[in-house]
């Protein structure tokens, strides 16, 4: 199998991959260790504060409008930053942590910790109501798990006047097959890679006058296609296979279409195409679930040989 990553990707936390000499089935197994084998953080405990407290002259309540079950729900959603080149240990069997009892396992070597502590308006402010943010837990472990800038305005809860939020929450590594938390990608799914071939300039009009463009701004015209009248970059024929339902059956226009665009199939080659979370920048993630399916196949491979000897 050979990985090329598309020109122009990734962008942002999606991207597409072009992968050849393979067949569908092991780009499926890729897909499926993306979903539920990548390993990653993610909020698994919360001890929130309960009670009554004063500050500033007021009583303040430790309640809010969730309850603590959705509030940790929430919490556990939060895309934490999970850098694989830290090597922290699987909460489960973390070599400080695996002879204690449940209720005293937790090191640095295993879970990264975080607090948060946010009070409802003062009784004089004309606002009834503030928001409490994924941008208002703070690290208490390592700056570099801090919530990232793009994931700080992901809205918890919101507190009213005499109401006060306290809690420590402690992420732990973990996987997508054990819960979707930990599973840091979306939206994944591939294709067959095709080349888009033009067979009749002047019966493709029916697409060119529709004057629609390309995802980088292009005309889809006939220029597309150049001398060779085959368009093979993966980013224009995947452009070119969304505009060709404008000509396909019930539009009205397949009849004078007639097929003058045809997409056909380039052996072996699929294009793998999802979104991270951000927790994990894409081509990390995709690294990640190769190695998780290195690992797998290398075991099984040693299981088989043992067994025939």
């Amino acid at each position: 199998m050979k990985a090329e990553i598309v020109e122009g990707w990734p962008k942002e936390n999606s991207i597409r991959i072009s992968l050849s000499e393979t067949d569908a089935s092991q780009v499926n197994a890729i897909r499926r260790a993306l979903i539920s084998d990548v390993p990653k953080l993610a909020i698994t405990r919360v001890n929130i504060s309960q009670g009554v407290v004063e500050s500033d002259g007021q009583i303040l309540e430790s309640v809010n409008v969730l309850p603590d079950e959705m509030l940790t729900h929430r919490l556990a959603m939060i895309p934490i930053p999970t850098f694989p080149k830290e090597k922290l240990e699987f909460f489960e069997t973390c070599p400080v942590c695996i002879d204690m009892v449940e209720a005293e396992k937790g090191c640095p070597q295993c879970q990264v910790l975080y607090s948060l502590n946010v009070q409802g308006p003062t009784a004089d402010s004309e606002e009834d109501t503030i928001t409490v943010y994924a941008g208002d837990l703070t690290t208490i472990s390592d700056p570099m798990f801090d919530i990232k800038e793009e994931h700080r305005r992901i809205p918890v809860t919101i507190l009213s006047k005499g109401q006060y939020l306290e809690l420590y929450a402690f992420a732990t590594l973990g996987r997508g097959a054990n819960h979707s938390k930990w599973s840091p990608v979306a939206g994944v799914g591939f294709s067959g890679k095709n080349v888009a071939k033009l067979n009749n300039a002047k019966n493709a009009e029916a697409l060119f006058d529709l004057d629609l463009k390309t995802s980088d701004g292009r005309p889809i015209d006939a220029k597309l296609f150049g001398k060779g009248k085959v368009v093979d970059d993966v980013n224009t024929v995947m452009d070119l296979e969304r505009a060709l339902h404008q000509v396909g059956p019930g539009t009205g226009r397949d009849s004078d279409f007639k097929d003058a665009i045809t997409l056909e199939p380039v052996e072996g080659s699929y294009v793998l195409t999802y979104e991270t979370d951000g927790s994990l920048d894409p081509v990390t993630a995709f690294n990640l679930a190769m190695g998780e399916l290195a690992d797998r196949f290398s075991g099984l491979n040693e299981e088989i040989s043992a067994a025939l000897k």
